[in-house]
């Protein structure tokens, strides 16, 4: 059983609560949150301890890890202190918006040897990982192209946006890892367009809402990201990768996969399930069974600091491409 603690306790703090509240190989002692009623709200569901202050858990010796779910600003702090104190460390994504400060935080960690996972869960959506199983298996030859689309059912708020870090470090950085995961080797280039098709406000406060970036491997190997911020049907994740021999998909969920036929309608669906924490749910709890794995098993985790750190770059080099107009290669 291993005891964690939770550092956030808003709409995905609270996702992640329920989980380690309700896994068999995990308890929940404690959570913190700088809402001091939020933080006692899901220390009452789940009968654990609401912490006074970030170093009262750092300091606790019935602690083993900690689950870092507060705002992106405070990420690198929490993972630095956690890191020291010998808690090992699984920290939602990304793990800071300034590539400076995840650079310094790799230097501060560095020979801690504690182990860090870093939150991109789509790697475990059952769907998703069965394709990459089967392109590992050689099912469909060797990998061409790679094609991403990720599509928000609708604009979060200005507030949230305007601290987001802008769409590409926002939104695109798990596609961007599901990139890399799903590529045969590291992408050297990236070239980017963006557009405010939604909502003129997205543009005013300089971010923008629609997004194609194309990637290209030294061996040639391409990947494709569409996103967009609106999508009037639902939250609409799909993956594709071409192959010599063959092609693999992995498709939207919905609540049931029931078709409904009559006179005035043929083949009508459930609609697509309509946010993250529906359509990810399996995922984020097959994300917790493979950290607390790799602690039994001493295994490296995976997606580790370092694929937080390589996602982030991939992020800036859009930037420069989406301002100079220009293929940019990625920094090392």
């Amino acid at each position: 059983m291993l005891s964690f603690a939770l550092f956030g306790c808003g709409r995905i703090g609270k996702m992640h609560a329920d989980n380690l509240a309700s896994h068999p190989k995990a308890q929940l002692t404690a959570v913190y949150d700088v809402n001091e009623a939020a933080a006692a709200e899901v220390a009452a569901k789940h009968g654990c301890r609401a912490a006074r202050t970030v170093d009262e858990i750092m300091a606790a010796s019935d602690i083993d890890a900690v689950m870092i779910a507060s705002s992106t600003d405070t990420h690198v702090q929490l993972l630095t202190a956690a890191a020291k104190a010998g808690k090992a460390i699984l920290c939602e994504k990304p793990i800071d918006l300034d590539i400076a400060r995840v650079e310094a935080c790799k230097k501060e960690i560095a020979g801690t040897e504690v182990p860090v996972m870093i939150g991109f869960n789509r790697r475990f959506d059952p769907s998703f990982a069965a394709v990459k199983k089967s392109m590992d298996a050689g099912e469909i030859g060797d990998i061409r192209q790679v094609i991403v689309t990720s599509r928000d059912p609708d604009l979060a708020s200005l507030e949230y946006l305007k601290v987001s870090g802008g769409i590409f470090r926002d939104m695109t950085i798990h596609d961007f890892d599901m990139a890399r995961f799903l590529l045969p080797e590291e992408p050297v280039e990236v070239s980017a367009m963006a557009s405010v098709m939604v909502d003129k406000a997205v543009g005013e406060i300089g971010d923008h809402d629609t997004a194609v970036i194309i990637m290209r491997t030294a061996g040639g190997h391409q990947a494709i990201i569409n996103n967009c911020r609106r999508a009037v049907y639902g939250y609409d994740q799909r993956i594709e990768v071409l192959g010599a021999t063959g092609m693999l998909q992995a498709n939207n969920r919905r609540a049931t996969t029931i078709e409904r036929w009559s006179k005035s309608r043929t083949a009508a669906q459930d609609p697509l399930l309509w946010f993250f924490i529906e359509r990810y749910k399996e995922a984020y709890i097959a994300e917790i069974d493979a950290f607390i794995k790799s602690l039994e098993t001493g295994v490296p985790c995976s997606p580790g600091f370092e694929d937080g750190r390589k996602a982030l770059l991939l992020a800036n080099a859009a930037y420069e491409s989406l301002k100079t107009g220009r293929t940019v290669a990625v920094g090392a």
